[in-house]
C-alpha cells in the first residue's frame, strides 16, 4: 500500500475537520451539533474518494 496514493485525501479530510473546528471553536465552546459538523465535513471529504469520477459527458 503506498500512502502517495492517499494523500490528497488525507490532506482533504484533515483540512475540512481543521476548518470546521476552527469555526466551532470561535466561542471556546464546542457543542454536540459543532462536533457533528466536524464529523460530518471530515466524512464528506473521505465521500469524495470513494465515489468514481465520472465520464466525461463529451465522450459517446
Amino acid at each position: 500500500m503506498k500512502i502517495a496514493s492517499y494523500a490528497k485525501t488525507i490532506v482533504a479530510a484533515v483540512v475540512a475537520g481543521g476548518v470546521a473546528l476552527t469555526v466551532a471553536m470561535g466561542d471556546d465552546v464546542l457543542t454536540a451539533t459543532e462536533g457533528i459538523t466536524v464529523a460530518l465535513a471530515v466524512l464528506g471529504a473521505l465521500g469524495v474518494y470513494v465515489v468514481p469520477n465520472a465520464k466525461d459527458s463529451l465522450d459517446r
